[in-house]
Parts: structure tokens; C-alpha cells; sequence
């Protein structure tokens, strides 16, 4: 025998995820930790059995529901998969599957369009945070095909812009962690002087010189990174335990904090900074849009390695140079909060039916019936 589980497979940004209502999990009565790594077919590095896509970009998941709140229209909870562990990242939030929630609610009905801008504000379960979602809808209705296109994607999707409300702090309670722009962790033998920053998601941001990077030829990074890998992941991980974010830098998890790479521009370049962001170990093929939050305040902040690298005074928006292409982030104040955002693009791929095994819900039944002797 097989249950059934309602999902919508899409795109956010450079991102895929599945999005499940909270109700339909729910009625399964399997905990996520168990169900999600199954339904992903984790643990296996090909996912092959089961609907993940086999790279930290694709193996994600949204679980939404209506908002009780009166100021909320749509909560939500991220998770990241793992792909060759059966775990589940429940510690951040990405700001790339964020763009699917505003679209998802205006498909879904629950949001009727407004005009030629819908808004849609929905509230991070991960971290707090709140993000204005404003969705294209020209004449009070979304287009009939998409065309938006972005850096990253090769066909166009419904622009979604995201603005995330006050992100300082959100994880860590402050904008500077350790309180200072930059600090010195010893890693592998050496000094590594970076800047520890909490919006969106924490982030540390690594000098591209002092990782022997060709600052005059971004394309060159990647080959570069990638023979480094497994000191970047310990510098990480001494950030984590610098941030508060975990005792020992063993008990670090993956996805947070993350870490950036990031050089001042080359002359005559059309971005403000070149950054490479790490996701889950590996390089990113674009940007994590919570991470570009925190660069952007980074930037932003005197002192800090990113504030060294942009010239001028601070600006309304900011040009990240990515594998990708050119990023641009943007500042507003609004109503007494300030916004910090980026545009996005987002579409529907697959409305689906997952099919599991009935067995496994016999399973969690006789789990908690014995708890509960």
C-alpha cells in the first residue's frame, strides 16, 4: 500500500526546491528528520531514489501554511537536505526558495493580485525574519508567460522582488557577532583575517589574496578554491564557534555559517566587489541570496573586509560579480524598517503526486505509541 503527498516542484532564483503544505505533511505523522531524507532518497550521492536532485542547490525544501498572524499572510520553513547523510538542515533559512512563497500563494489562491505589484509578506520559521515578497502582476494578474530573466538561469520566470525587513541580527542577535569588523582566526597554521556578519543568514567573508587568488582574474577562482576546500570548511567552522553558533568547531553544521570569498573589482569592471560563496562545501554557481544580504550590510558597515574592497560612500544598491554574472542588491527605508533585497525569478515546474510507503507510517504509529508507555 502507498500514501500519497501533494507537492509543487519549482524555482527560485538558482535555486529548485519542493514546496509541501504544512497540513499535507502533517496527516503523514512521520517526524520531517525521518521523512524528508526518504523522500529525497538520502542518503545517496545520486538521489536516485528519491526527488532530490543530487546537488546542495536542488536538494531543498519549503513547507508553508496560511498565517494565523493578521500582519502575515504566508510562514514558512526551509529545509536543506542532505544528499550522502540522511539529515535534515533545519538552521537557515535561503533566500533563493524564499521567492517561490509569494508566488505559490498567489497561484494557490490564497493572495489575490493588487494591480501591476501583488505583495505578499511572509515570515521565515527559521530565523524570524520577515520578507516583503512583491510579485509582477501587470493588469492584476500574473502574465501568461513569464519573461523576466536573471542572472544564473537560462529561461525566464515571474519576477519576485524579496526585501528582507531589519535582518540584523536575526540569528545571532547582532549584526557583528564578535561585536568587531574584522578578526583573526587561526586556521591550518595561518592568520585568516575576516569579517563575521549576521543578515539573511551569518556569513564570513575570506580575503581572495589571502587565499592566493588571481584578484585580476576572477575567472581563474574556481580552480583555485577548489584545491582549498577542506581548510575553507575549518575556517568556517572556527567562525561558527566565534559567532556563537556552535561550541566546537566539529559540532558546526553545514549550511551555517556560510562563507564567501570576496576581491575589490578589477579596473574598468561593471561590479562593486567579486565574491564566491560557498554552499554546503562546495562553490556556488550563482550567489545564496540570504548570504548577499549580509555582504550587502557588510558593505555597508566601516571597517569590515567588503567595506575596504567598495569604493565611495555607501549606495542604494550593490553590484555582486558572481560565476553567474552581476548580482544587484538594493536598500530602502520603509515604514521606520529598513529593507535590504534583491530581484529574483521564480516559476512553477511540476505539480506532483510522491508516492511512499504505507510501512512507514506503521512505523512512526508504533514509534510513539511506545513513547508513550
Amino acid at each position: 500500500m502507498m500514501m500519497n503527498l501533494q507537492a509543487e516542484w519549482m524555482r527560485g532564483g538558482t535555486s529548485k526546491c519542493w514546496v509541501f503544505e504544512s497540513e499535507n505533511l502533517a496527516q503523514t505523522e512521520i517526524s520531517l528528520d525521518d521523512l524528508l531524507p526518504w523522500l529525497y532518497g538520502s542518503p545517496d550521492s545520486r538521489q536516485i531514489d528519491g526527488v532530490g536532485g543530487a546537488t546542495s542547490t536542488t536538494s531543498k525544501a519549503v513547507i508553508l501554511h496560511r498565517s494565523a498572524d493578521p500582519l502575515i499572510d504566508v510562514e514558512y520553513t526551509f529545509a536543506q537536505v542532505g544528499i550522502e547523510e540522511a539529515t535534515v538542515d533545519w538552521g537557515s533559512n535561503c533566500g533563493n526558495c524564499s521567492a517561490v512563497v509569494g508566488l505559490y500563494a498567489i497561484e494557490q489562491g490564497w493572495i489575490s493580485p493588487e494591480a501591476d505589484t501583488t505583495q505578499i509578506i511572509t515570515r521565515n520559521t527559521n530565523t524570524g525574519q520577515i520578507i516583503v515578497q512583491r510579485v509582477d502582476t501587470p493588469g492584476g494578474a500574473l502574465p501568461i508567460v513569464p519573461q523576466t530573466q536573471m542572472p544564473g538561469v537560462a529561461r525566464p520566470g515571474y519576477k519576485v522582488g524579496l526585501g528582507f525587513r531589519d535582518p540584523a541580527g536575526k540569528t545571532t542577535g547582532n549584526l557583528l557577532p564578535t561585536s568587531n569588523p574584522t578578526d583573526t582566526l587561526r586556521v591550518d597554521g595561518r592568520d585568516w583575517t575576516v569579517s563575521m556578519i549576521d543578515a539573511g543568514a551569518p556569513v564570513v567573508v575570506v580575503r581572495a589574496e589571502d587565499l592566493g587568488l588571481d584578484t585580476g582574474h576572477y575567472e581563474s577562482w574556481t580552480a583555485g578554491v577548489e584545491l582549498q576546500l577542506g581548510v575553507l570548511d575549518w575556517v568556517r567552522r572556527e567562525a561558527a564557534v566565534r559567532m556563537g553558533l556552535a561550541a566546537t568547531p566539529g559540532q558546526a553544521a553545514r549550511a551555517i555559517p556560510k562563507l564567501a570569498i570576496a576581491s575589490a573589482p578589477e579596473e574598468g569592471s561593471n561590479g562593486d566587489a567579486n565574491v564566491m560563496m560557498l554552499s554546503m562545501g562546495q562553490p556556488h554557481p550563482a550567489l545564496a541570496i540570504t548570504g548577499s544580504i549580509a555582504l550587502t550590510l557588510g558593505a555597508r558597515t566601516p571597517g569590515t573586509v567588503l567595506s575596504g574592497m567598495v569604493q565611495g560612500e555607501p549606495r542604494p544598491t550593490l553590484r555582486l560579480r558572481t560565476p553567474a554574472g552581476v548580482i544587484e542588491t538594493w536598500c530602502e527605508e520603509r515604514d521606520g524598517s529598513i529593507l535590504v533585497g534583491v530581484d529574483r525569478t521564480a516559476r512553477s515546474i511540476a505539480s506532483s503526486t510522491i508516492h511512499l510507503p504505507e510501512s512507514l507510517g506503521n512505523v512512526a504509529g508504533a514509534e510513539l505509541a511506545s513513547a508513550s508507555r
